[in-house]
C-alpha cells in the first residue's frame, strides 16, 4: 500500500513538471508586420508599460544602449533591401536598438542579439542614424508601428510615454518590380526555348516550335535560342535562313561568358557547314540559240 502511494505521488509530481503553466508577462510579446510596396517588414518585440514611472532619462538612461523594448532583443526583418534614412540595409533578419537622448536618438540596425550594453557590438552595426525625438500623446505600453505609408516609403514609429521617434524607411519599389519583370520575362523566354527544343527533338509540331523560339529570340538573342531556331528552320527545309543563323549562334557563343558553350560548339560548327551545303543553288536560265 505504501509503495503504491509513493508511485502515485511520483506520477502526479512528474505530470505537474511536464505541464507548462502559462502566466501573464509584465512586458508581453508583440509582432507587427507591414507591407510597403512589395516589401514585408516584420518587427518582433516586447511591450513594457510606464506604470507611473519616469521613463526616459531614468528607467531608460540617456546616452546608453537600449534593446528598444524588453525581455529579448527586438528583432526586425526586411524581405528586400531597404534604406534607413539614406543608409542601405540589405534584405535579412536584424535587431533594432537605440541610444536615447533628450535632443536626439541614435537608431541602430545590428546583426547580433544583445539585451545589455556589455553585449552590444558596434562592429556589427548595419546602419546607424540620428533621429530627433518628438512629443506625442501618452503611450502607456511601449509600441512599434508604421505610419505615412506609400508604395515606397514609411515611417517606423517607436513610441513610449510621451516620446516618439520616426525614422524614415525608403524602398526602391520601382526597381524591385522592374527587376522582377525582367526575371519573369527571362524565365518565360527560357521556357519558350526549352519547349521549342523539346518539340524539335520529337520532330513534331515544328511550326509551333518555331513560334515559341521566335518569342525567346525576341526577348534576347542567345547562342542557345538562335541555334534552336536554326535547327528548326533546317528541319523545315529552310536552309537559306538556317545557315546564317547557325553562324550567328556560333558568334554569340564565342563572345559570351556561358560556360556551357564549349559543349555545343562542335555541333553548331557542323550544323552551320551542313546547312550551308544544302542551300539550293539557283539555276540560271539558259539562253536560247539564235
Amino acid at each position: 500500500m505504501k509503495k503504491s502511494l509513493v508511485i502515485t505521488a511520483l506520477t502526479f509530481v512528474s505530470g505537474m513538471a511536464m505541464a507548462q503553466i502559462r502566466t501573464p508577462q509584465p512586458s508581453p510579446a508583440a509582432t507587427v508586420m507591414q507591407t510597403v510596396g512589395v516589401t514585408d517588414i516584420t518587427v518582433k518585440y516586447s511591450r513594457p508599460a510606464v506604470k507611473g514611472r519616469e521613463v526616459f532619462g531614468k528607467l531608460v538612461p540617456y546616452g546608453q544602449f537600449w534593446r528598444t523594448g524588453a525581455n529579448q532583443a527586438t528583432a526586425i526583418e526586411f524581405s528586400t533591401d531597404i534604406m534607413l534614412d539614406g543608409k542601405t540595409v540589405p534584405a535579412g533578419k536584424y535587431f533594432l536598438y537605440s541610444i536615447p537622448n533628450a535632443d536626439a536618438w541614435t537608431v541602430i540596425i545590428n546583426k547580433s542579439a544583445a539585451t545589455a550594453p556589455e553585449q552590444y557590438k558596434q562592429a556589427d552595426d548595419v546602419a546607424r542614424i540620428s533621429v530627433k525625438p518628438e512629443q506625442s500623446a501618452m503611450t502607456e505600453s511601449f509600441e512599434i508601428g508604421f505610419s505615412n505609408i506609400t508604395d515606397s516609403t514609411a515611417n517606423l514609429d517607436i513610441k513610449w510615454d510621451k516620446i516618439k521617434v520616426s525614422p524614415l524607411l525608403a524602398i526602391p519599389t520601382t526597381k524591385i518590380v522592374e527587376t522582377a519583370i525582367d526575371k519573369a520575362a527571362e524565365a518565360s523566354a527560357n521556357n519558350m526555348n526549352a519547349g521549342a527544343t523539346y518539340l524539335l527533338g520529337k520532330g513534331s509540331n515544328l511550326q509551333k516550335a518555331l513560334s515559341m523560339v521566335n518569342q525567346a529570340v525576341a526577348y534576347k538573342e542567345t547562342f542557345r535560342n538562335v541555334w534552336t531556331k536554326a535547327q528548326i528552320l533546317a528541319k523545315l527545309g529552310n536552309f537559306a535562313e538556317a545557315a546564317p543563323l547557325a553562324k550567328k549562334a556560333l558568334d554569340l557563343g564565342q563572345s559570351s561568358n556561358d560556360t556551357s558553350f564549349p559543349f555545343f560548339k562542335d555541333a553548331i560548327e557542323k550544323g552551320a557547314a551542313e546547312f550551308a551545303s544544302k542551300i539550293p543553288v539557283p539555276v540560271l536560265p539558259t539562253k536560247k540559240k539564235k
